[in-house]
């Protein structure tokens, strides 16, 4: 009897034995197949909410360094396109970036309208549903089109900037996103990018230049002061993007991890450092520090890390962030000395900040930083540079040939609050 009970008892280890390592070996093939991390998705999603709260302070950011007649019609810019390219993003923004890849060069239509988007992960992470990671992305394809507003402010239809904004997300953002997050050549070349200095920033600032060129300057610039209306707008706008930006470079991680908090606090430091350094030069250049250029040397040490966040250390942050304040303040002064009129000076900050950004990361990477990296950002930066450029002016020909691009004369010196929106943004 006492036999009996011992091979049963034997009989039930081995069957428990056997259950357990079928388990075992049944949860490690669906981590490799790629399990939904509810830590990971919370990140993603809240900082997919971040990167939206980045536009409304963009719009605050610009609409307080416009005359007080412009300022709804600048905000205007950055709010329409949450709308806009929202729509654009589910229809085809998203299998044109991140659709299977084509020659190196584009997405295909694969996931048109979402399709085959879920709630399972998707290839691009492992842990967040695609759905996730979709919603992430599109709040980077809203922001960067209403980067490039900033610079011809003031003088565009805003039936013309948003036709041309919705042809250059579809043209130019959709497939630079492509190119190194997709899958596509730039990527593959060995380009690093963490979160944006080639797809956002430079992209933005290389076509700002080109449509100002092509625009013109505003009615009076050069003759009459142009001061800003409302700075306290512009440094809540700051906040509200430095705030925002932690989403933008810490998400980007893609997981609640040590890469995650190593990118929150670079994006910190960078930005700590430019905006005392901007200060700093305003005492010794102007006699003053001023606010605008504290908010500005946030703005410039956020561009430059953005890059660079999860792949240097904090120290390289700081060196990143001097080398922004000083690059982005004399592209300022140099810009100004010029007489070029880009508004609200997207080149001189977003164009300079994210190229040094781009480059230094070349030799400041933790892991691969060197001259073969950085001749491989070189080449990044170049190329987007030069495909900016390019497809924005096929893309402003084009519209200004239909809709047309700029107000004429009359609507210009009433303001575009009224002239294009009918409204005002103070009842005074």
């Amino acid at each position: 009897m006492g036999n009996r009970h011992l091979n049963w008892g034997r009989r039930i280890t081995a069957l428990c034995v056997l259950a357990l390592a079928i388990v075992g070996v049944a949860t490690e093939a669906f981590a490799a197949e790629g399990a939904i991390d509810s830590g990971d998705t919370t990140f993603i999603l809240v900082s997919a909410a971040l990167v939206l709260f980045m536009t409304p302070g963009l719009a605050f950011f610009y609409g307080g360094m416009v005359r007080s007649k412009n300022s709804l019609s600048t905000m205007m810019h950055s709010f329409i396109l949450i709308g806009a390219i929202s729509v654009q993003w589910v229809l085809i923004g998203y299998t044109l970036a991140f659709g299977p890849d084509i020659s190196g060069l584009i997405g295909g239509l694969d996931h048109i309208g979402l399709a085959g988007v879920g709630a399972e992960p998707g290839p691009y992470a492992a842990t967040i549903p695609g759905f996730a990671f979709m919603a992430f992305q599109m709040m980077f394809a809203i922001i960067t089109p209403a980067l490039i507003s900033g610079a011809f402010a003031e003088r565009v239809k805003f039936s013309g900037f948003l036709l041309f904004s919705l042809l250059w997300a579809t043209l130019v953002y959709d497939p630079l996103c492509h190119w190194v997050w997709g899958g596509g050549w730039m990527g593959a070349d060995g380009a690093m990018d963490f979160a944006g200095g080639n797809v956002v920033h430079i992209s933005a600032a290389a076509s700002a230049f080109i449509f100002v060129i092509l625009l013109g300057k505003r009615q009076g610039f050069g003759s009459e002061p142009m001061p800003p209306h409302n700075l306290p707008f512009t440094v809540l706008g700051t906040g509200i993007l430095w705030f925002g930006w932690f989403g933008f470079n810490a998400g980007s991680a893609l997981a609640a991890d040590g890469t995650a908090a190593l990118a929150f606090v670079t994006t910190n430091t960078a930005a700590a450092t430019a905006s005392v350094t901007w200060v700093i030069l305003d005492k010794i250049v102007k006699g003053k520090p001023t606010v605008l250029g504290a908010a500005s040397g946030a703005v410039a040490g956020l561009v430059a890390i953005t890059p660079a966040a999860g792949f240097v250390t904090p120290l390289a942050a700081i060196a990143m962030g001097l080398g922004a304040g000083v690059i982005c303040f004399f592209a300022v002064e140099f810009r100004t000395h010029k007489g070029f009129d880009d508004s609200l000076d997207v080149f001189a900050v977003h164009g300079m900040g994210g190229t040094f950004g781009a480059l230094a990361l070349g030799f400041l990477a933790t892991d691969k930083g060197g001259v073969e990296q950085f001749l491989i950002q070189l080449k990044s930066v170049v190329a987007t540079y030069l495909f900016a450029m390019v497809m924005t002016f096929v893309i402003y020909k084009i519209v200004d040939l239909t809709v047309g691009m700029r107000v004429d004369e009359d609507a210009e010196y009433e303001g575009l609050d009224l002239s294009q929106h009918g409204e005002v943004g103070y009842n005074l």
